[in-house]
């Protein structure tokens, strides 16, 4: 089976939901955040103190 493209990392809340995403191809994070799941859902890249994406290590378990 082919690995998942996106995993969560974390996660908080039930019904204020925040949650970090992982592209593990390449390793960028992403933010989730929706104030009610029915309503929308915004996402983009979680930035570090200089702007730049955070990237998280992906290990090859090949």
């Amino acid at each position: 089976m082919a690995k998942e493209r996106f995993i969560e990392t974390y996660s908080q809340g039930v019904t204020n939901v925040r949650k970090i995403i992982v592209d593990t191809q390449t390793g960028v994070n992403y933010l989730l955040a929706s104030t009610n799941m029915t309503s929308g859902v915004g996402m983009a890249p979680l930035l570090d103190k200089d702007g730049k994406p955070v990237i998280t290590t992906i290990v090859d378990e090949k």
